[in-house]
C-alpha cells in the first residue's frame, strides 16, 4: 500500500478523518514500511511535526513524530523521526498545558488546545518491536494531535470558537511558541 506520488494531505471534510484507524498487522510490510517513508517525505516538505496515516488517507493506527525547528515551528525542540505503529496513551500526567496547534489537514487555523503536560505511549517500531516511552512538552502534545487522528478527532473537536484563530493572524502576535501538527 504505496502512497501516489502527489497525493495531498488529506483536508477536513474528508470522512476518513473522522474514522477510527484500524491496527496494523505485524511485522509491517514492505508495502507499509514504503508507506511510512512517503508519510515523512510528506510531512517534511509541508513544514509539519507530526503526521498521522489517516491525513494521507490510509486508515490505519500509524504516526510519525518529528518535532524539529521549522517555519512554522521555529522554536521547536529538534529529535529524529519516530514513527509509532499502534500508538497506545497508557498514561498521562496529572496537569494539562494549553498551547497553540495548527495542523496540516485543517489549514489556515489555529487553536489554543489543553493537553498533557505528558504522556506514556506504548507503541511498535517499523521492525515491530515493542517500546513503552514517556515525552513532555511539546513532543507529548505533538502525540496527542497525532493519537486523535487515529480516533478520528481534530483539534478543534477540544476547543470552542473563542479558541480559534486565522493563522495569519496568529503569526502576528509578538510572542508565540511551538505549534503542534
Amino acid at each position: 500500500m504505496t502512497l501516489p506520488p502527489s497525493n495531498p494531505i488529506v483536508q477536513l471534510g474528508n470522512p476518513i478523518l473522522r474514522a477510527i484507524a484500524a491496527p496494523v498487522s505485524l511485522p509491517l510490510s514492505p508495502a507499509l514500511q514504503a508507506t511510512v517513508r512517503q508519510m515523512q517525505a510528506l510531512m517534511e516538505s509541508h513544514a509539519g511535526v507530526g503526521i498521522a496515516a489517516p491525513q494521507v488517507g490510509v486508515s490505519l493506527q500509524i504516526i510519525i513524530v518529528a518535532s524539529r525547528p521549522t517555519l512554522r515551528y521555529p522554536t521547536a525542540p529538534s529529535m529524529p523521526p519516530l514513527p509509532m505503529i499502534n500508538p497506545c496513551i497508557v498514561e498521562r500526567s496529572p496537569n494539562q498545558v494549553t498551547g497553540w496547534e495548527g495542523c496540516l489537514s485543517v489549514p489556515g487555523l489555529r487553536g489554543s488546545v489543553p493537553r498533557f503536560q505528558a504522556v506514556t505511549v506504548e507503541y511498535c517500531d517499523l521492525a515491530g518491536r515493542f517500546h513503552c516511552q514517556s515525552f513532555d512538552g511539546f513532543v507529548a502534545r505533538i502525540i496527542q494531535h497525532e493519537c486523535d487522528h487515529l480516533l478520528g478527532k481534530v483539534f478543534l473537536d477540544h476547543i470552542n470558537s473563542e479558541q480559534v484563530m486565522s493563522e495569519s493572524d496568529y503569526f502576528k502576535q509578538e510572542e508565540w511558541g511551538p505549534v503542534a501538527g
